[in-house]
């Protein structure tokens, strides 16, 4: 038996909605200084065959940008994806699994991105 008050205290939107609006700035900043590279390594790409993007993608410092910009842009999904479902899904049913759906998308275009960047980088 618990009162309202009580529920409150322990229980208020403070306790984890502040983490997600930070991690979810700190991912935008890093995308941000990660989008100038991430676009001059694209347009060193066009007109380039594939023996030639392979080059470029095979270097390490490009592929070190690329990973960590598409490591913060899998976190960014993944937190914005699970705001919207915890505030709009009202099924608690259907919010456990749509967040373990989210989840686990993020984590498998996070891993078979990186592994594709590893791929290029390694030159097999």
């Amino acid at each position: 038996m618990r009162t309202p008050l009580g529920r409150v205290r322990n229980l208020g939107s403070s306790h984890s909605g502040t983490s997600d609006f930070w991690r979810q700035r700190l991912t935008a900043v890093a995308m941000t200084l990660l989008i100038v590279p991430v676009i001059v390594i694209m347009l060193m790409l066009i007109g380039r065959n594939h023996a030639g993007a392979a080059q470029i993608l095979g270097s390490i410092p490009i592929a070190i940008i690329l990973a960590l910009f598409l490591i913060a842009s899998a976190w960014h999904m993944k937190i914005g994806m699970q705001i919207v479902i915890e505030d709009y899904v009202h099924s608690e049913t259907l919010k456990l699994v749509s967040v373990m759906a989210n989840n686990f998308f993020c984590i498998a275009v996070a891993l078979s991105s990186i592994y594709a960047i590893l791929k290029l980088s390694s030159g097999v």
